[in-house]
């Protein structure tokens, strides 16, 4: 047995520090670490993945502490990605809003980790698929990510996630924000946190109305729910929606298209490494110079150089086959 598949059974036994270990090869984007999402993806698929967005400082951290000790109430395992904005000196995620997480992830049937996003828009990091992917196939029921928070650039959660939850606040000015295209179609659910304070109810009825005028046509409208995450309240009902949404997503069929997305993507990686490893090999041959010099002369267009590559290297593995 080769070392990643002795980490694929750890993790399938739900050792922590297996998983610990896993999703490190998967955040280095190291061979193992692709390795390893090719042999859990066909294990995963049970898990249901809900995405946190939102602006800074509407609370996002404090919801999902809160949103996970309510699930262990009732018998779920959480795994939690949390994506942050990276250290411009290490490189490595910032966790100072990490503090707030601390009561869920004492627990064991918690695991909590902190994806750097490392430049990567969108909100997400380019790990987090094979994070998720991991997790999913550790056993966790509910998987959270918790996106950086950078307004309309997060509709990538999109592609990954079964349930969007768009996270506002009263006096943040989040009622103009979500006249924004991108937030309004990104969330299934939404949810205006601390709603103890004055405004709250302005802000679920500006969110209302806009989505009455965009969305009468879905199937699934979605709900608001108002939280004060801090004191728990609010918790019920929220799950009560993500588990309604996860109902109408397997009804209607839509949990398998995303199922099916989700696969397109792992073909998708497996092409762009392949295309990657041998890019480099090219680079390191006797030949390389040679080209390069034709394009930066005017001699020949680069999308032509890069075609005959391709052919040459796709001919040449099927020859070797």
């Amino acid at each position: 047995m080769n070392e990643v598949d002795g980490l694929v059974s750890r993790i399938l036994e739900r050792e922590k520090r297996a998983i610990a270990r896993g999703l490190t090869w998967v955040e280095r984007d190291s061979e193992d670490g692709k390795a390893l999402v090719r042999a859990l993806f066909p294990l995963a698929g049970k898990a249901h993945i809900v995405g946190i967005t939102g602006a800074p400082g509407v609370g996002k951290s404090t919801l999902v502490n809160s949103l996970t000790l309510e699930l262990r109430r009732r018998g779920a395992r959480v795994g939690i990605l949390a994506v942050d904005p990276s250290s411009p000196f290490s490189g490595g995620a910032i966790l100072g809003d990490r503090i707030r997480m601390q009561e869920s992830v004492m627990d064991d049937g918690v695991f909590m980790r902190s994806l750097a996003s490392r430049g990567h828009l969108g909100g997400l990091s380019r790990a987090t698929f094979g994070a998720v992917t991991l997790m999913d196939a550790a056993g966790f029921d509910v998987i959270l990510i918790e996106t950086v928070g950078a307004g309309q650039s997060e509709v990538e959660i999109m592609q990954l996630a079964h349930s969007t939850m768009v996270v506002l606040a009263p006096g943040l000015g989040d009622d103009i924000q979500a006249i924004k295209a991108g937030i309004l179609e990104i969330g299934q659910i939404f949810v205006v946190n601390k709603a103890d304070r004055d405004g709250a109810d302005h802000t679920a009825r500006a969110i209302r109305g806009m989505l009455t005028l965009g969305m009468q046509h879905l199937d699934w409208f979605p709900p608001i729910v108002k939280t004060v995450a801090e004191h728990g309240e609010g918790l019920g009902e929220l799950i009560g929606s993500l588990e309604k949404h996860r109902e109408y997503l397997s009804q209607s069929g839509e949990l398998a298209l995303i199922r099916d997305g989700q696969t397109a993507h792992v073909i998708q990686l497996a092409m762009e490494d392949w295309v990657d490893r041998e890019f480099r090999r090219v680079k390191a041959g006797a030949g390389w110079d040679a080209l390069r010099q034709q394009v930066a002369s005017g001699a020949r267009d680069a999308a032509e150089v890069a075609l005959e590559m391709l052919r040459s290297l796709t001919e040449g593995d099927n020859n070797g086959s």
